[in-house]
């Protein structure tokens, strides 16, 4: 499933093309995916203006000129991909294959975009104005300011499940993976079996600062391409190259190199060094 880095990188491509621009046409080409569509879904989005797309966690957030928000999530195998409408221009030349292309949006900006989904875990919402959400109570965005060492440990405080656990509920973190919590606990060498709630503030210190480079470090390198990622021109992610840990059971740590350990934690696979993080 694509992580936060990996939806920020998809973000960042459709933004262009998108924003500041009107849904000229909405094709729906079924009623469903992980969720049904709203009954009207096509007339509330179609000629309306996107003001903004924004992320939350794990969400796309449209804003459009109606005042509603339009979420979108990218499930497991869930793709965007951007096509020139200009006369004679259009061709489908992506890897994706037609019959799973499920939402088209035509923009004003000359561009289709098209929502290709083959598992159809991901999902369209559409909020009306002042209406709760999905995202009301999530936790502090990775980079923002609102998470640092002291409102992290505050977040633990007598939590008595594993620290990896816990930091995937993204009432602590918002849109924190199990790729990159993996990836952080490591570089902070912290075990993933410590209690949540017993971590001291220097440790969740340490602990924010590499979640807040891991996740800086994979969003430059355009996300982990695992599986069904591609970025909206149909591009790979390069962080995976980069993992210390993540799917690297039985190969040699890079600090140490004892080998790499797996464990299930919460239905996750977790993987970390046993001699670094103890």
């Amino acid at each position: 499933m694509p992580e936060l880095p990996e939806v920020e990188t998809v973000r960042r491509g459709l933004a262009p093309v998108m924003e500041g621009y009107v849904f000229d046409r909405v094709t729906l080409n079924r009623p469903d995916l992980r969720f049904p569509f709203e009954p009207d879904f096509i007339p509330r989005v179609q000629g309306q203006t996107l003001l903004r797309l924004g992320r939350r966690a794990k969400f796309m957030i449209a804003e459009l000129s109606s005042g509603e928000r339009l979420f979108l999530h990218l499930g497991m195998s869930g793709r965007f991909t951007i096509d020139d409408m200009t006369p004679g221009a259009f061709t489908h030349t992506h890897d994706t294959i037609p019959k799973h292309d499920h939402v088209v949006f035509e923009m004003s900006s000359g561009s289709r975009v098209t929502y290709n989904d083959v598992r159809r875990f991901g999902f369209m919402e559409l909020i009306p104005v002042g209406a709760p959400s999905r995202i009301d109570e999530l936790g502090p965005e990775p980079l923002s300011n609102g998470l640092s060492g002291p409102s992290l440990r505050q977040s633990l405080r007598g939590k008595k499940a594993n620290i990896k656990s816990a930091l995937l509920d993204q009432r602590v973190i918002a849109g924190l993976g199990n790729i990159y919590v993996c990836e952080a606990l490591y570089r902070a060498k912290i075990s993933p079996r410590r209690m949540a709630g017993r971590l001291k503030v220097a440790e969740t210190e340490v602990l924010t600062r590499h979640i807040k480079d891991v996740i800086a470090e994979a969003i430059e390198a355009g996300g982990s391409s695992l599986r069904d990622f591609a970025n909206t021109e149909g591009g790979l992610g390069y962080f995976q190259h980069s993992f210390d840990v993540y799917g690297r059971e039985g190969e040699p740590c890079k600090d140490c190199a004892a080998p790499i350990k797996r464990l299930v934690q919460s239905g996750r696979s977790t993987f970390y060094c046993g001699a670094c993080q103890g």
